[in-house]
């Protein structure tokens, strides 16, 4: 880019960012249900424009293409997503760390920095792009963490972890709920791998507490439309206590490592032979310590005496059953991908699904998936104006639909793009690597003393936005389009086909918006973006000034976009 222009792009991306950021605001088979619905709740499964195809695609992808586009008004939404359900799982970050491995000069070299490339690579390149989506929403739900020493450790059991959430991400939550309580890496994140409860012992009650908390029924008794149950004085209801949690804490006792026997030195992290497989296989019972007293919780009681998986499938299937679930989740995953702050009335039409796919299955995702992306909510669009609809666009999804719309590819072949949280001059957040299990940010934050806050709405993504992490975005950004992003710049953008359009300001601008704000410019910021884009004058003659001209026109047009308050707020 010029100098000059370089000013301005500054100047009027840091007004932008700021704007946006301050303003975006039992017994039986426990999957059935009761009766199937009589009527099945409103979907919306036609896109009209190109428009609402990309704007479909930033909610259920990592970032609209014009090929997904087209593919999108081919098929249409409900067939989309049927595709999308019946694709199989294609890359996976356990398939790539074994190609890692297989390239090392060392068999047992353990880098962190694999898993973050499996996750751009799957991101930018993996066919199966609903399920790569689904996977890291659902990761910010059950969430385990490489900032926590023991997960870090343990990459390849990471790397199994993010598969076991790609594989249950169109399946049923009751499985997904069991293979995340057993997968090795959450026992070492919640402790309660290697927990006791022989000999009358304490058991460890972290998992407990946050199985309940976190991943299944939340703190307040919750109505079918996620509003909170209130008792007669307008308070609020708990729904567990700590007794609650000391007896289900039973539950997860003798359970450990996996590996051929169920000796105490296993248990304890040793046994002979050594297991290489310990950390990607599911946690084994050890029943010598697991706790043989009565587990009562939520109102009801999980034998005494019983072995550790049937005490397992007792207190899962209480949990899974619980009328809380399917509000708690829905309206966690709602967030994630289409609005902060959903209605009622649609975090209802999802908690429907979620308790009978009117097959009258408990608990299929597909379901739940197909009602969040096909909720009139979700695809009819906004009122101009309408502060309370969309979310804020976390740093993470800015930079991979940037990179999309781009037709990014690695120099390398490894895409190698490694630890971002740094706010001040990188994205503030690394797929895998939340601060605590509370994820990067609550599902209920607010700014304090903010107009959000004034108005009742919630922006949980703005929890880790300030003024440093807006200018280190800018600078990020700006840095990644004109150079590329990633270790050595690694990662480079395409725009060789907006740069045969960087002729017609008109035309780039129609791409880019197309792309980057599923067509949503607001008439003034096409006007500023048009007008600094066509101040770089492409000369008439000169093959390297014309492409230079051309090129920076391409690059300001992009920079200001996603620095404009369209794509940081998702509509």
């Amino acid at each position: 880019m010029k100098r000059n222009s370089q000013r301005c792009v500054l100047a009027i991306g840091v007004a932008a960012a700021v704007a946006a950021l301050a303003a975006c605001g039992g017994s039986g088979d426990p999957q059935k249900g009761g009766a199937s619905s009589a009527t099945a709740a409103p979907q919306v499964t036609k896109a009209e424009t190109s428009a609402d195809a990309s704007r479909f695609l930033a909610q259920s992808t990592f970032g609209s293409t014009t090929a997904e586009i087209d593919r999108v008004m081919a098929v249409q939404l409900e067939a989309w997503l049927t595709q999308e359900f019946e694709k199989p799982q294609g890359y996976t970050h356990l398939g790539y760390w074994q190609e890692r491995v297989a390239a090392s000069a060392s068999p047992t070299t353990s880098d962190t920095n694999w898993l973050y490339q499996s996750f751009w690579r799957n991101a930018l390149l993996a066919d199966d792009v609903l399920r790569q989506r689904i996977a890291f929403a659902l990761s910010q739900v059950f969430v385990v963490s490489l900032s926590d020493m023991s997960v870090s450790q343990n990459p390849r059991g990471v790397a199994s972890y993010a598969d076991m959430l790609a594989r249950n991400s169109f399946g049923n939550f009751r499985t997904l709920l069991e293979d995340v309580t057993l997968h090795p890496v959450m026992g070492l994140y919640l402790s309660h791998l290697r927990n006791r409860g022989d000999s009358n012992r304490v058991p460890d009650e972290n998992f407990a507490r946050e199985v309940m908390q976190l991943f299944t029924i939340g703190v307040y008794q919750l109505n079918p439309d996620g509003t909170r149950v209130l008792d007669a004085a307008g308070n609020a209801l708990e729904t567990y206590t700590n007794e609650d949690v000391t007896g289900i804490a039973k539950v997860f006792t003798g359970w450990s490592w996996a590996g051929p026997d169920t000796d105490a030195a296993r248990f304890n992290g040793g046994g002979s032979p050594a297991y290489p497989n310990r950390s990607i296989e599911p946690m084994q019972p050890y029943a010598q310590f697991h706790s043989e007293a009565p587990k009562s919780f939520l109102g009801g009681t999980c034998a005494g005496g019983t072995m550790p998986r049937a005490s397992l499938a007792c207190a899962l299937d209480r949990l899974f059953q619980h009328p809380n679930v399917g509000p708690f989740v829905g309206k966690q995953l709602i967030q994630r991908l289409v609005t902060s702050n959903p209605s009622p009335a649609y975090v209802a039409r999802v908690a429907a699904a979620f308790a009978d796919n009117s097959q009258g299955v408990r608990g299929d995702m597909k379901a739940v998936l197909r009602q969040i992306l096909l909720d009139p909510e979700a695809r009819n669009p906004p009122a101009a104006g309408d502060a309370t609809f969309g979310k804020v666009r976390e740093p993470l999804l800015r930079m991979t639909a940037l990179l999309r719309a781009t037709k990014a590819t690695s120099a390398s072949g490894q895409f190698q793009i490694h630890n971002t949280d740094d706010p001040g001059v990188s994205l503030g957040q690394t797929a895998m690597r939340s601060p605590s299990v509370f994820n990067f940010w609550r599902p209920g934050y607010t700014p304090p003393n903010s107009d959000l806050a004034a108005a009742g709405l919630v922006a949980p993504e703005l929890q880790i936005a300030n003024e440093s992490s807006a200018a280190g975005y800018l600078n990020t950004m700006q840095a990644a389009i004109q150079n590329g992003y990633g270790n050595a710049t690694d990662v480079k953008l395409d725009i060789s086909e907006m740069l045969a359009m960087a002729g017609n300001v008109d035309a780039l601008l129609d791409r880019i918006e197309l792309l980057l704000t599923s067509g949503k410019y607001r008439p003034e910021t096409r006007t500023r973006i048009r007008d600094v884009v066509s101040s770089v004058v492409v000369p008439a003659v000169g093959d390297t000034a014309i492409a230079n001209a051309r090129r920076d026109r391409v690059r300001l047009a992009l920079f200001l976009t996603v620095a404009s308050p369209e794509f940081l707020s998702q509509k």
